[in-house]
């Protein structure tokens, strides 16, 4: 994982420190010495996440950050603020300015990096839904952004699981006046009850009992329904390592008992004022983009949509230096499908094979129909292993179970996969998709059902 990080701090050795930390970890580092010199990098490049100093002359940390919150052009940039105070009016005033999160100094090394890594990710994804938006029309990110100003944060829809039911009562006490708040007892039922309860988050004790709550939360992240549900884990002192893995596991944040009435609302807020804008962001980009950038029988874009953000993509991916793959996927013996069975059937599998692909691509992959029986997915941020990886669980899936011929026998299909990844200056998304079709061949002329990477 890789990312541009802004250091702000007016201390230099505060600055030094940081800074070995995070090259260590090959993210890219830009530094600033005042709150000004912050905002003039934010407005002017692409930065990423913010390590932001609370206590700097001139200009706060508060103030800077509720200035970059304030700005549509910085809003959606995570502010992480690192600060020598430990009162919780503190972080609550933090996180009504707008910051993301919090590191307390002497900042340990395993939450700086779980936390880093945790909002590069929301970051990415975020980059990502903005991109898709540009890429159809300008209109839909403008609306998202003009709706961002009305989301409010009252009248929450949150799940709270917790088999200590006293415990449970005090925390729905802090939350019940602005927010509806269901408690779940057992934890065994948390997929089932997230996923039909139209929830906008979800509160997670670290003590469960027999039950691992890390498990129940990646439950959670693996259930379509709850993909994207902001997650936050109520923990004890001596839970740190456990929180810091399910900051890893994708868990949003964490807040330690005893709970503190105050933080604990901002952070609900925060959370849910985040899932509604990124639920706007991806309504408006489904209303505006329509049948214009989508293939008919599949629902996934099409070749013109693609064609045009793989450019974007491209430009971005060399600009900041940064990896990018490209998957190209083809159905193994498509034509004798329609010839057997007829071209109903054929379409049908096509529509069951745009499902599996959905299904098994991270959120920021992009999958499209390119024509016929042959799909491609553009892999923002993601080298050779990662492609790789996604890639092997996409043909798996489509290999393990047959797909519906309706004759009520499973009709058994494979594909074929090649990939090609963004490795030199020189590429353009002609060369890019020329290798990864190279790559197809090759998958095809060795015996089909494999994925075969471009060695270019």
């Amino acid at each position: 994982m890789t990312a541009r990080v802004l250091i702000v701090d007016d201390i230099p050795t505060n600055v030094r420190l940081l800074e070995a930390r995070l090259s260590a970890e090959y993210f890219d580092v830009v530094t600033a010495a005042s709150g000004k010199e912050a905002l003039a990098i934010c407005a002017a490049g692409e930065i990423d996440i913010i390590l932001l100093d609370v206590m700097m002359p001139e200009m706060d940390g508060f103030e800077v950050c509720g200035r970059l919150k304030a700005d549509r052009r910085t809003s959606h940039i995570p502010v992480l603020m690192v600060t020598a105070l430990d009162q919780p009016s503190d972080r609550v005033r933090g996180l009504e300015a707008g910051a993301d999160d919090f590191l307390t100094k002497p900042v340990d090394d395993i939450q700086l990096m779980a936390r880093v890594k945790s909002l590069v990710r929301l970051k990415a994804l975020t980059d990502e839904l903005r991109a898709r938006a540009r890429t159809g029309q300008e209109i839909a990110i403008e609306d998202a952004m003009r709706a961002m100003d009305s989301i409010d944060h009252n009248d929450g829809r949150i799940l709270l699981v917790d088999p200590d039911l006293r415990h449970a009562e005090r925390i729905r006490g802090y939350l019940e006046a602005h927010n509806r708040i269901d408690i779940l007892a057992n934890p065994a039922d948390a997929v089932l009850a997230v996923s039909g309860g139209d929830y906008e988050l979800a509160l997670v004790s670290m003590a469960l009992g027999d039950f691992d709550p890390l498990r129940v939360c990646s439950q959670m992240r693996t259930a379509e329904q709850t993909r994207t549900l902001p997650i936050i884990l109520i923990a004890e002192e001596d839970d740190r390592p456990r929180v810091v893995r399910g900051l890893d596991l994708g868990v949003n944040d964490f807040i330690m008992r005893p709970v503190e009435r105050n933080e604990l609302m901002a952070r609900v807020r925060t959370q849910i004022r985040r899932q509604r804008y990124a639920v706007e962001l991806r309504q408006s980009v489904n209303n505006t983009l329509a049948l214009a950038v989508t293939d008919e029988l599949t629902g996934l874009y099409n070749r013109r949509y693609f064609e045009r953000h793989l450019s974007i993509l491209l430009q971005k991916a060399q600009q900041q230096g940064r990896d990018m793959a490209v998957m190209l996927i083809d159905m193994d013996y498509f034509k004798e499908v329609n010839d057997t069975h007829g071209h109903d059937t054929g379409d049908a599998v096509l529509r069951e094979f745009a499902d599996r692909l959905r299904r098994n691509i991270r959120g920021v992959d992009l999958a499209c129909r390119f024509g016929g029986e042959e799909f491609v997915v553009l892999m923002p941020d993601t080298d050779s292993r990662q492609a790789h990886s996604v890639a092997e669980r996409v043909r798996g899936a489509v290999a393990e179970k047959g797909f519906e011929a309706g004759n009520g026998r499973p009709l058994p299909v494979t594909v074929s996969v090649g990939m090609a990844l963004n490795e030199h200056e020189t590429d353009t998304p002609e060369l890019l998709l020329k290798r990864a079709d190279v790559a197809l061949y090759r998958a095809k002329r060795e015996g089909r059902n494999r994925v075969v990477v471009d060695a270019a």
